[in-house]
């Protein structure tokens, strides 16, 4: 199997390609860090996607932030600011689309092929019973939308391929370092059940929002 990562320099980008390598898979691996590649600017993926040659049978986005620009998560409405909502936006919802807009002609028509973007839990408006965190929680939302709606649009031409959204649970990276009274998981441990998800993905659950379990999540 070949597979592209996409974000492979962060905790759970590098475990993904790590746990794929260990499994025999060849990796073709991307970051900002190790690349330059800025999944918030389209020219940049446009460039770095444009160079690859296809197909990949699985195209993982771990890109994420939840603090971007310093803007931290809001603990109430009088920290909300245009900056920080459009900052999560960009990273967190405009970035993993922009990927599977110019990652798609990489994807077989003819075979299975999954692409999954990394979710998180907090971004279900029917599982949202704390509040806050308006920005992060809401470009999530918007993330799962826009994978949601594209699985639809790719299962038309690309009729075995998988579109999903996953929540990897509390992982130990510098992403959750600030939140020490959550159980974490580490990133291997984090890698090794998103991709027993995966393989057990079939077509018709394309469109969803999974879990580390491979529960569904309520929208």
């Amino acid at each position: 199997m070949r597979a592209l990562v996409i974000g492979a320099s962060g905790g759970i980008g590098a475990a993904i390609a790590t746990e794929l390598r260990d499994r025999g898979h060849d990796v073709t691996a991307l970051s900002r860090s190790g690349d330059g590649l800025d999944v918030t600017d389209e020219a940049s993926v446009a460039q770095h996607l444009g160079r690859l040659d296809g197909p990949f049978d699985l195209v993982f986005v771990a890109t994420g932030a939840l603090v971007v620009d310093g803007h931290q998560p809001e603990k109430s409405l009088k920290a909300l600011s245009a900056e920080g909502l459009c900052g999560q936006f960009a990273v967190n919802a405009i970035g993993p689309a922009l990927v599977l807009k110019h990652a798609l002609r990489l994807i077989p028509r003819n075979r299975r092929a999954v692409f999954a973007a990394l979710s998180a839990r907090v971004g279900s408006i029917g599982d949202n019973g704390l509040g806050g965190w308006y920005s992060y929680r809401a470009s999530k939302a918007a993330l799962n939308q826009l994978i949601h709606g594209a699985a639809i649009e790719i299962g038309r031409t690309h009729r075995q391929a998988i579109a999903v959204c996953l929540h990897p649970g509390t992982v130990a990276t510098d992403f959750t370092a600030g939140y020490p009274d959550h159980d974490k998981v580490t990133p291997a441990a984090a890698a090794k059940n998103l991709l027993d998800v995966i393989d057990g993905l079939t077509p018709d659950q394309s469109g969803g929002f999974y879990d580390y379990a491979g529960k569904e999540i309520p929208w």
